[in-house]
């Protein structure tokens, strides 16, 4: 990545130990719900962005790295455990997990890959019952909560 460019998109860890910029949107945003990608998240899925490599940047500190399969190896924070991206070894691109981006709101996904592994109920979370954070703590509770995680900006 050019230094020169100015970022179009940034994102980091929870911890602010690496954080990383882009100069051009990703070419593709995507979730995949296969068996891997979920145990690599934690979650019922991972939601990736696609960076071509010329792209993009680590701009603070240097993740470590998980070889997760024959073909690839993803990298996450080894100070807070944050998972950051999946890399197909000697490939072109870098996929971020979208939740690492300090706008993950302009992360949109437009694909799904892996749905043999789709959980049933994945499908039915829009339809659940649901409150604000304020609403779960309330005032005094969340009152007390003082985040130690990064903020979303450099």
């Amino acid at each position: 990545m050019a230094t020169a460019s100015k970022p179009v998109l940034t994102g980091g860890c929870q911890c602010g130990a690496i954080r990383f910029a882009l100069t051009a949107a990703p070419t593709r945003v995507s979730i995949c719900h296969c068996r891997m990608c979920q145990k690599a998240s934690g979650a019922p899925f991972a939601s990736l962005a696609d960076i071509p490599n010329e792209h993009f940047a680590w701009t603070r500190g240097q993740p470590s790295a998980f070889k997760s399969s024959s073909i690839g190896e993803r990298d996450f924070c080894a100070a807070c455990g944050t998972p950051l991206s999946f890399r197909e070894i000697g490939g072109s691109k870098i996929e971020i997990m979208t939740g690492a981006f300090d706008r993950p709101d302009r992360m949109v996904p437009t694909l799904q890959f892996g749905t043999e592994s789709r959980l049933g109920w994945v499908c039915t979370v829009a339809n659940l019952p649901s409150k604000t954070t304020m609403q779960n703590y309330g005032p005094e509770k969340l009152a007390e909560v003082f985040s130690y995680q990064h903020p979303d900006h450099d």
